[in-house]
């Protein structure tokens, strides 16, 4: 260990941020503004890593005090640059009260800053860091949300393909009848022809019946995907519409860890898997991109392009990045597509985001400095 990578600090801010634009009309519980959990981490020799969560369901308070009961104990003094032995630490310390849930968030939020940290002091952007595989990966436009009706969800989609997209992300079930749903997905494809790709997110809201029913119907409108037909649990329902149904059947966002996602490992009827960065922060999402690989299972991770497009640049089976335009407000220089529907990691040390001195400021409702 040497003293310029000791961990001496941990710093939260709690934010809570206007949406950008009209709430998202998901027909889901979405808070009326968008909480955000902000940690920093900074080392002994001046280092200082940053990284976010976005929990959507509310708990920035909870996280908060995970955060200085259960996971600052086990981080500082340590070394930075032992991600994995902090990354284990902090999974066999919690097991007993987390192994999915709080403690894993907070946990992941730790190996984001603990890998900027890296990054920067090697002067390297992460994906390179990792070893680059590529330097663009496509896109897909998501938010044309359930709530805006079939007139708005295709408005939506258009104004995702007039920047360059060549995939949208419609969304199905929850607050209306399954065959409405089908109307819905014909009138996307009648709008977009049959040069974009659609995904479909029924959002957990069908069962395996329902969804086998539906699809039937929707498998004529050649989607690329129907992502989360049931509920995260059941695995079996997973293979049951798999086996029943043309279209790809994908999932994964709602799972905690390889160890969760395993079962699509061990019967490989999900070729595309789509873990979440606050379920295991960056180790866990290449590991499961490296366990996922031999099956021939690619990675489109949920959300946070701005984090993942790291990841997905130094993977051999990466797939597409969730594009959301909802946070690009946050950053000094956000993410953003190209006219031609890729997006690039920053070539900045780290991870290369950093938000806008305003936000931080002017929304911050709380948080703390936890020192050893």
């Amino acid at each position: 260990m040497t003293t310029a990578t000791t961990i001496t600090e941990l710093r939260t801010t709690l934010l809570e941020v206007p949406w950008h634009g009209k709430p998202p009309a998901a027909g889901l519980k979405i808070e009326t503004k968008r909480d955000i959990f902000v940690l920093e981490i900074e080392t002994q020799g001046g280092l200082v890593g940053m990284s976010y969560l976005m929990p959507l369901r509310g708990g920035l308070h909870t996280l908060d005090a995970c955060m200085k009961e259960l996971i600052a104990p086990h981080v500082i003094g340590r070394d930075a640059t032992e991600i994995e032995a902090i990354w284990q630490a902090l999974y066999k310390s919690n097991f007993w009260l987390g192994r999915m849930g709080v403690t894993v968030f907070a946990q992941s939020a730790v190996d984001m800053a603990l890998w900027d940290i890296v990054g920067k002091r090697a002067g390297l952007p992460l994906f390179r860091l990792w070893g680059a595989a590529r330097t663009e990966i496509p896109a897909y436009g998501s938010g044309v949300f359930r709530g805006l009706g079939r007139d708005g969800m295709i408005a939506r989609a258009k104004e995702f393909t007039a920047q360059g997209l060549k995939a949208i992300k419609m969304q199905v079930a929850h607050i209306r009848p399954w065959r409405e749903d089908v109307e819905n997905v014909k009138a996307m494809r009648e709008a977009m022809g049959g040069g974009i790709e659609i995904m479909i997110d029924v959002n957990m809201g069908w069962d395996a019946d329902t969804a086998i029913q539906a699809g039937h119907r929707i498998d004529e409108f050649d989607p690329y995907w129907l992502e989360e037909p049931v509920v995260a649990e059941d695995f079996a329902g997973y293979r049951r519409i798999a086996a029943a149904l043309k279209t790809r059947i994908v999932g994964g966002e709602s799972h905690y860890g390889r160890n969760d996602l395993r079962p699509f490992f061990e019967h490989p009827s999900t070729p595309i898997l789509q873990p979440d960065p606050m379920r295991g922060g960056y180790s866990e999402l290449r590991k499961i991109a490296a366990a996922a690989e031999p099956w021939g299972i690619r990675i489109a991770p949920h959300l946070f392009h701005e984090t993942m497009v790291h990841v997905m640049a130094s993977i051999p089976n990466a797939n597409y990045l969730e594009y959301m335009t909802w946070n690009d407000d946050l950053w000094i220089e956000p993410v953003l597509p190209s006219k031609t529907g890729m997006m690039s990691p920053p070539e900045r040390p780290g991870h290369g985001l950093a938000f806008r001195p305003e936000i931080l400021k002017d929304f911050r409702i709380g948080g703390q400095r936890i020192k050893g």
